[in-house]
């Protein structure tokens, strides 16, 4: 029998039936020796109660064939036998082992994490039984951050370690927020509000929530998004994209005193929102996108908008870029600040900008195309190998002007479709089937996965934020590091809370 399943970014949704179930270790062997090499690596592992069992579904992506496998193991929902932890082997594997044991006590041997991922919404686990690592020594001492923080940021715990001013280990603790969001979404079968909890994960990150959800439940529905849609949804992609990589090059100008960037990319960051709002009636595309179709079609006028817009907005900020190139000081703070290796964001499973900006070319873009991606735009990818602050700051610069681009060339000849379908909420889904939206959000890969039941329900719904990988990269990054330059190596990554706490 095969071990896996295979499909693509583009094809229907698959039958549970039809999905392989291995014994669990031939299934370890064949992923241990599969994650070894850089062209696999794990979208989704998760498990689901299925009767008086535990199914496991992994999922596992094929970078270099364009493929998704998919396979499964199933053990006693009660039996206590601790399972062979495959994150001891490949450390990538590490948050989704640590999910499955929080969600369902299931026990890995050897786990090297063995910690909770998100604190249950119970709140039974709390910032003063969390497991902090610890280390004996005189000349230590450890500095505490939040959960509670000064300003607008969302609650998590970072402890430090240091030595003097030398930080040897960051431990982040998440889940302050565990709001529920994969039950919400199965718990209803209400598709508009499913839609709306989809875009709602991450703020920052709505196109790309619900652009995820749109793609899984069409292919539950085994129906293809028409060119038009697809067109018009990898525009509001790349608007996205593109506000927060400006939003984020002026958060790093603040907060090295480079005012002048600031401002000039506080006012861009206005209007890339500002040109979603006048597009689609919100500024971070809420709305706009929608499963089988748009409430919000583009006119001739708004493209035109678009375009202009998109030009202006792509000229200033250029400007802001070559500023900071050419700026010793600013370069003294950036370059060789917060370096993750290559080796070390393969090894932690580091997906999207952060892991490109060490010279992982790690892009759905490129491997897993879907939408644009895969019917018109052959997309390049932007990678740089330092790996240090300058190289994640740089990347947002390149990516913004490369969206600007794809943004000029999808609208240049795009004529609005006279009749846009509209939403559908009640077609029928496949039943028994599983789906997957893979979306290259502004941070990276982002997984949704949805299961049905034998009358085509939503009955799971699964969420893998980009970062759930790269929060483990920030730890490494200051490793070595004053714990002054923390701020900076933070705002390099700028991960998400809520994406990770669901």
């Amino acid at each position: 029998m095969a071990r896996y399943l295979t499909t693509d970014n583009t094809s229907p949704a698959v039958p549970l039936a039809d999905i392989p179930e291995l014994p669990y270790g031939e299934l370890y062997d064949d992923l241990a020796d599969r994650l070894a090499q850089e062209r696999y690596h794990l979208a989704h592992y998760f498990a689901r109660e299925e009767g008086e069992r535990l199914r496991f579904y992994v999922i596992l992506l094929d970078d270099a064939d364009h493929k998704i496998l998919v396979s499964s193991f199933a053990m006693g929902y009660h039996d206590e036998a601790p399972l062979p932890s495959l994150t001891a082997l490949r450390p990538a594997a590490h948050p989704f082992e640590r999910d499955i044991a929080e969600r369902y006590g299931v026990r890995f041997d050897s786990m090297p994490w063995d910690k909770p991922l998100r604190l249950p919404a119970d709140r039974r686990a709390n910032i003063t039984n969390y497991p902090f690592y610890t280390i004996e020594g005189d000349s230590l001492h450890e500095v505490n951050v939040g959960p509670i923080h000064a300003g607008i940021i969302e609650p998590g715990a970072f402890r430090f370690i240091c030595n003097g001013e030398t930080v040897l280990h960051l431990e982040i603790a998440l889940g302050y927020q565990h709001r529920g969001v994969e039950k919400l979404m199965a718990a209803t079968g209400n598709r508009l509000r499913q839609s709306v909890l989809a875009e709602s994960i991450a703020g920052d990150t709505a196109v790309a929530g619900a652009t995820a959800f749109a793609e899984a439940v069409e292919k539950l529905a085994a129906l293809a998004a028409p060119e038009a849609l697809v067109t018009e949804r990898a525009v509001a992609l790349e608007l996205e994209r593109m506000a927060m990589h400006i939003a984020d090059t002026g958060a790093l100008s603040m907060d090295v005193g480079y005012q002048l960037g600031q401002v000039a990319c506080e006012a861009l960051r206005t209007m890339t929102i500002n040109t979603t709002q006048a597009w689609c009636g919100n500024r971070f595309g809420k709305g706009l996108v929608r499963p089988f179709g748009t409430n919000k079609p583009l006119t001739a006028e708004k493209v035109a908008m678009i375009r202009r817009n998109v030009a202006e907005i792509a000229r200033r900020y250029n400007e802001v870029r070559q500023d900071i190139k050419s700026s010793p000081t600013l370069l003294a703070r950036y370059e060789q600040c917060g370096v993750v290796p290559r080796a070390e964001m393969l090894r932690i499973g580091g997906v999207g900008m952060a892991a490109r900006a060490s010279g992982v070319e790690r892009d759905l873009r490129v491997s897993h195309p879907s939408g644009i991606f895969a019917r018109g735009i052959a997309h390049e990818s932007i990678v740089k190998r330092h790996g240090d602050v300058m190289a994640r700051l740089m990347m947002r610069c390149r990516e913004v002007l490369q969206s600007a681009e794809y943004i000029d060339r999808m609208l240049e000849s795009y004529a609005p479709a006279a009749q846009m379908p509209r939403p559908d909420y009640e077609r029928g889904l496949a039943p028994d089937s599983l789906a997957v939206g893979l979306v290259e959000a502004w941070r990276g890969e982002l997984c949704h996965v949805a299961v049905t039941d034998d009358r085509g329900r939503i009955a799971d719904y699964r969420v893998k934020d980009p970062s759930l990988h790269n929060w483990l990269a920030l730890a490494l990054a200051v490793r070595g590091e004053g714990i002054s330059d923390f701020p900076i190596c933070n705002k390099s990554f700028n991960l998400s809370y809520c994406g990770h706490d669901l």
